[in-house]
């Protein structure tokens, strides 16, 4: 379906007149702390049926769903005490809980699964638009299935326009990666993604968390669990052992934090001038952006430290690597 796409400053007059189009059954893209959503009803069949669209994304990856207060989850989804207590601590925040879901929430929405993943987001563009349309929001990322996620309005209008009815324009993303997932619908918690919230935070109040292990009967139990994601159109890799950076302008290079030797060309990002592992999760998407737009042969990353924000930056940039070159 095509659409006529509008990107609107997040002033409170624009903000209602998106939340009237969430009503109405539209698609708004939206900023939040961890990258900008692609919004509609989450009740609404058919308006859940064209983020699919708009995304082209498999029925089989289920969605998350935006609320913007605890008592909507009880709406929802079945809570427990370890929700209440993960809700207590981190939210408005990056973090997704996966829980028993409740009638009300369509099978789309949850691709068939009896779960479904719920977060408040921590932007006051986004809890604004939660409050005044009125209904929870299911929201991915809001980009085509499968590539870079967006961190600025910009990078939605360039990936959806066409599909969407309104991009709300927020500014830049302060976190930068997609929340954090954790499953409690089973006997112990599990970590289905790495992203905004660390490991480390969530061990000082859930210290029994346990890893996802996906099997080849595993179904997909929450976003970014197929083996490639995050991606982009450029083919990207890891800096292999002793090799040595090339002034060669056909290769893009992804730096963690500033090399001792940097490359002639301009053909490079760098995450953290000081290796700083938050403010690399904000800046990898847009990053990742520019080095695609240049069009080189390849991406060349560097490897970051798998601790705190480390984790979910290098479960993107794995992702990103397995990306099959026929897509």
């Amino acid at each position: 379906m095509q659409r006529d796409t509008i990107v609107l400053p997040a002033n409170a007059e624009n903000i209602s007149r998106a939340a009237k189009v969430i009503r109405d059954g539209g698609l708004v893209a939206f900023p939040t702390e961890t990258v900008y959503g692609l919004g509609a009803n989450a009740l609404d069949l058919l308006a859940v049926a064209s983020i699919f669209e708009a995304k082209q994304r498999p029925s089989f990856d289920p969605l998350i769903i935006h609320i913007s207060e605890f008592s909507m989850l009880d709406q929802l989804a079945e809570s427990n005490d370890i929700a209440k207590i993960l809700a207590d601590a981190f939210w408005p925040g990056p973090l997704t809980l996966v829980l028993k879901k409740k009638e009300i929430v369509p099978d789309l929405v949850s691709s068939g699964l009896d779960t479904v993943g719920l977060r408040i987001p921590n932007n006051k563009i986004a809890l604004r638009l939660l409050q005044e349309a009125g209904v929870p929001i299911a929201a991915p990322s809001a980009n085509p299935f499968g590539y870079l996620s967006p961190t600025n309005a910009q990078h939605v209008y360039e990936q959806l326009n066409g599909r969407v009815d309104i991009i709300l324009d927020g500014g830049d993303c302060k976190v930068g990666v997609e929340s954090t997932i954790v499953s409690l619908s089973g006997a112990v918690p599990v970590l289905l993604r790495p992203g905004g919230l660390s490991l480390e935070d969530l061990k000082t109040i859930l210290p029994q968390i346990e890893h996802y292990k996906k099997t080849d009967a595993t179904m997909v139990e929450a976003p970014g669990l197929l083996p490639w994601h995050y991606s982009p159109i450029t083919p990207l890799r890891f800096f292999e052992e002793n090799e040595e950076i090339q002034d060669v302008e056909d290769l893009a290079y992804l730096f963690f934090k500033t090399p001792g030797v940097k490359p002639r060309h301009s053909n490079f990002e760098v995450l953290s001038d000081t290796g700083d592992l938050a403010e690399a999760a904000t800046n990898l998407f847009t990053a990742l952006h520019k080095l695609d737009s240049i069009n080189t042969r390849i991406i060349i990353a560097e490897k970051l430290p798998e601790t705190g924000l480390g984790l979910a930056i290098m479960d993107r940039l794995i992702k990103a690597s397995k990306r099959p070159q026929n897509i």
